[in-house]
């Protein structure tokens, strides 16, 4: 069951510890009625107050930033991907970079984000006269596709059976982090100027550090 709560104010003043950080962004699960018998209580005690209408309990699935978690784990939000996928053609460059911020948020999703999207994020370089192409085209409407057919991500729940996969190109590095067999993130980044010019082992050396970095 799930359950979500909205305060009218005061929630930049709450202290949260650092080992809630990742439970907060993640898990946004109150796994039983004594989480909420915690909860309420001490919102209660200290004066903080919630929205009652935006408030969610004992749900099979909720919404939460942009995405829909359940018990198979976080699912894209419906309404937003419909958004980006009904998106017309850009036909400049602040259209381009809209594009890729709305897309740009479900990038976890998406394997091989950056690297479909090396063509689109080209044009938004500084002092790049806008020009679309079919390369440009061809990448604009792939990342759109991708987004309709984007996996279920698993929570990651636990400290065992995580296991990271990483790679690397003449192009980029890229990572996917996985549990039981199921994908909990992945990740991809181009390669700075001077990465080009590594040998393959050390590139594949650079992908493994990149995953550990992150996580």
């Amino acid at each position: 069951m799930f359950s979500k709560i909205d305060l009218r104010s005061g929630y930049h003043q709450l202290k949260v510890k650092v080992e809630d950080v990742e439970k907060t962004a993640f898990r946004t699960r109150i796994e039983n009625e004594q989480n909420l018998r915690t909860v309420l209580p001490t919102l209660r005690e200290k004066k903080l107050f919630a929205k009652l209408k935006k408030c969610e309990f004992w749900l099979d699935e909720v919404v939460y930033l942009g995405h829909v978690i359940n018990r198979d784990g976080i699912l894209v939000d419906p309404q937003k991907i419909e958004a980006i996928v009904n998106r017309p053609t850009p036909t400049n460059v602040t259209e381009v970079h809209n594009f890729m911020s709305l897309a740009g948020y479900y990038r976890r999703f998406v394997k091989d984000f950056s690297k479909i999207a090396i063509p689109l994020t080209q044009l938004i370089h500084k002092g790049q006269p806008f020009k679309w192409n079919d390369e440009r085209e061809s990448a604009f409407q792939e990342l759109k596709t991708r987004l309709t057919t984007i996996p279920v991500l698993t929570l990651p729940t636990g400290t065992e059976n995580f296991v990271t996969y990483s790679d690397a190109s003449y192009k980029g590095l890229g990572y996917v982090l996985m549990k039981n067999e199921r994908v909990i993130a992945s990740a991809f980044r181009q390669l700075r100027l001077y990465e080009k010019n590594y040998l393959m082992h050390d590139q594949e050396l650079s992908a493994i550090v990149f995953a550990l970095k992150i996580w």
